[in-house]
């Protein structure tokens, strides 16, 4: 329809220019269209007739602008448009010959609806009429092919733009006119990166995607991702956010569950939302005990569903058996004191070394020697506290530290990444100034800046819709049956004013004041490289004294909150990769944070990795430093065989080592292709437009042959195609003279 109104294509426009081809200057034609509307304006006014109001104005603009028009054909509009020269440049398409493009949809694959068009339906023999052209097919590299009939979906992975960074270094020599790219756009990598695209956008080569695919499957569930904390100390609660989408199966019912291999470790049922929307549940499991565990996330196959590759996902988690140590300084004695203490008697993988003063010159140690032989007050020096994950600091006023321990307890978390937890207390928070402190910033709220702030009342908690989510208040696997044990907890005796949470910190308990006034009660945070909470009050011990002896809700709440506070506590040397898991992938980034015992960071260091993997292969890895990030090394390695690896990183400088650091990965071949089955229509629009091509549905493919030959890559010429001759000129003219007509005969003028 629109070459029929205006001549060309929508191509060719997009890559044309317009001009003039008389020799007249532009402002002549300018000043020609003014002097003309001046007289016409005249003639209107002075001849208007029976023309009332602002009738002569009308009249005046439609025949101003047929002369307009006609002013314009005189000076011979055409479109300068640059062309490939026939048989002097090459085209290379690209054929997608990954796993995906062997769905089987209308009776046949992807694949053979694309041999069918490129073949039986004559594209390729209409674009070698014009050019030379060399067919490749492509998964995770490209290759060369004579006879598209000859290529298979076998390719474990679709990588387009590694494919196409191949195809640009082998042609840099050839005269490149375009990149016919013919894909579902299941691309494994995540897309294509800018690096490609701004190079092939320098050689000014236009890529045209043809895509093959339906956008919504007829019965399908398929799991996208799955989060969970990499490291875990042993016997923790994790909770794993599942995100999934499913077609054909909306407001139906599914389990999703963790499995250890062949041991469920929670399920729970869930109910499907709209067609191809993306949902996520959370699900909590424990982690066991110490070692490294690969977890699948698994929604249950439902019938009739055509491919059930796709419903679970791997994921690692490194079960460590360290021992995290917890320093606890109390400002007074107290019941919670007690009670805090006792709750984390049986927990094996959590040591508190505790400080509470007896009186205003006398202080009383509590915990596993040697550390609280250490002891003598608070920590004075960054590697006396910095031994430790978590910090708790009660009912102490921030006056009773010096300025230097104020701004270690700060640092402790923002530095050092550890874990500090602020409870409630007559002393402490805004009553013992922590608002006017240097730590001020490191709250999750914004502290109140008068006092009084600590009351005495009966007040409940009350979980909210975060907190009803998180594993730090789940009392049970089962988000709701946990919901209705917080709904029966005994009050607390007293809570302390906070203020509001500030942004990005997120309120899991809320306290209920005798007038039914919430107050925040538990919020948390991430603070610099660590974490912070405030828990505003100090009558949880009560939750103990309250229920059935034999109930251990408190102590559950305490091990959780404890855990969460250190489990993700770095140590001097922090291994990490972007991902654990390498769905038919071979490099692995390998990233090391080094610090020294002040945690700072330790530049100028060796770093290697002893990677184990599968059949006992073994090899030294050396990682090199990070620019621009000081006491950061990294390196990518080729993992070769599928299997599992274990890699241990260690840290060396000048003065010795300086600390280690484990990590596990994995790799599997034959699981991404079955990923992503819908055609990503999103990804091969942008990759078209960004180089200056077109985006083609397979059934329009015919097109392409016409329309790719106006680029400006290769050995081009320029041509000037008329514009004066369009059906569109025709029709403007008449409809510029009819609508005149109507008017006045409509107004009895004519």
């Amino acid at each position: 329809m629109f070459e029929f109104f205006f001549k060309y294509s929508p191509a060719v426009f997009s890559k044309g220019k317009i001009v003039f081809l008389t020799p007249w200057p532009h402002w002549l034609l300018l000043l020609g269209i003014l002097g003309a509307g001046g007289l016409l304006y005249w003639h209107v006014i002075r001849h208007r007739g029976y023309l009332r109001g602002s009738r002569p104005l009308f009249i005046w603009l439609l025949q101003t602008a047929m002369l307009a028009l006609l002013l314009l054909l005189l000076w011979h509009p055409a479109l300068s448009v640059a062309t490939l020269r026939p048989q002097q440049n090459l085209v290379a398409v690209l054929v997608d010959d990954s796993r995906s493009m062997g769905t089987v949809e209308s009776g046949k694959t992807r694949l053979a609806a694309v041999q069918k068009a490129l073949k039986d339906e004559g594209l390729l023999d209409a674009l070698s009429q014009k050019f030379q052209v060399r067919l490749y097919s492509f998964g995770k590299d490209i290759q060369r092919v004579n006879d598209v009939s000859a290529i298979t979906p076998v390719a474990n992975s679709t990588r387009i733009g590694d494919s196409l960074d191949s195809l640009m270094a082998e042609s840099s020599s050839v005269p490149l006119g375009a990149v016919v790219v013919v894909s579902d756009g299941a691309d494994n990598t995540g897309g294509v990166d800018l690096d490609t695209i701004s190079h092939i956008r320098q050689q000014r080569v236009p890529v045209h995607t043809i895509c093959v695919g339906k956008e919504k499957l007829s019965n399908d569930i398929e799991v996208l991702d799955s989060s969970v904390p990499p490291r875990a100390l042993p016997q923790s609660r994790l909770n794993a956010v599942v995100t999934f989408r499913q077609f054909g199966h909306s407001r139906d019912h599914g389990r999703l569950s963790v499995r250890d291999g062949g041991k469920v470790l929670a399920s729970q049922d869930i109910t499907f939302k709209g067609d191809g929307l993306t949902q996520t549940e959370n699900i909590i499991f424990n982690a066991g005990e110490a070692g490294p565990r690969a977890l699948q996330f698994v929604i249950d196959p439902l019938a009739g569903e055509s491919n059930t590759a796709n419903n679970s996902i791997l994921r690692l988690v490194n079960v460590s058996n360290r021992k995290a140590r917890i320093l606890y300084f109390e400002g007074e004695p107290r019941w919670e004191y007690k009670f805090i203490r006792r709750a984390l008697e049986d927990d094996k993988s959590v040591d508190i070394v505790s400080a509470v003063r007896t009186t205003q010159n006398k202080i009383y140690y509590q915990g596993p020697s040697p550390w609280v032989n250490q002891l003598a007050g608070f920590p004075t020096t960054a590697q006396q506290l910095f031994d430790y994950d978590g910090l708790i600091i009660g009912s102490v006023e921030a006056t009773y530290f010096t300025p230097a321990q104020v701004d270690l307890i700060r640092e402790f978390a923002n530095r050092r990444g550890g874990g500090v937890l602020f409870l409630a207390g007559r002393f402490t928070l805004a009553e013992g100034g922590w608002g006017r402190s240097n730590a001020a910033e490191m709250f999750p709220v914004r502290l109140p800046a008068t006092p009084p702030t600590f009351f005495r009342d009966f007040s409940a908690p009350e979980l909210t819709p975060a907190g009803k989510e998180s594993v730090i208040c789940r009392l049970e696997d089962n988000a709701d049956r946990s919901a209705a044990r917080w709904a029966k907890m005994p009050g607390v005796a007293n809570y302390q004013v906070v203020g509001d949470p500030k942004p990005g910190a997120v309120e899991l308990l809320d306290v209920i004041h005798p007038d039914r006034h919430k107050s925040p009660l538990l919020v948390i945070e991430n603070y610099g490289r660590g974490r912070s909470a405030v828990f505003a009050t100090s009558g949880s011990w009560r939750w103990k004294m309250l229920m059935d002896h034999t109930d251990t809700t408190h102590a559950t709440f305490w091990s959780q909150l404890l855990r969460w506070l250190v489990s993700e506590t770095p140590g001097q040397v922090t291994a990490s990769t972007p991902r654990q898991v390498l769905s038919d992938e071979t490099t692995v980034h390998f990233q090391v944070d080094a610090r020294d015992k002040d945690y700072q960071s330790v530049v100028n260091a060796t770093v290697e990795a002893h990677v184990l993997g599968p059949a006992g292969s073994a090899e030294l890895v050396k990682l090199a430093p990070v620019a621009n990030q000081p006491g950061v090394y990294a390196v990518d390695w080729d993992a070769e065989a599928p299997g599992s690896y274990v890699a241990e990183f260690l840290v060396r400088n000048d003065k010795g080592e300086v600390g280690r650091d484990m990590l596990a990965f994995r790799r599997e071949d034959g699981v991404a292709e079955s990923f992503h089955l819908t055609q990503n229509r999103d990804l091969l629009e942008k990759l078209a437009d960004a180089t200056g091509g077109r985006y083609y549905p397979l059934d329009d493919a015919g097109k392409l042959a016409k329309e790719i030959s106006y680029s400006e890559a290769g050995i081009t010429a320029h041509e000037m195609l008329d514009l004066w001759d369009m059906p569109m000129v025709f029709l403007l003219a008449i409809l510029l003279r009819g609508s005149e007509w109507l008017l006045r005969r409509r107004w009895g003028v004519v």
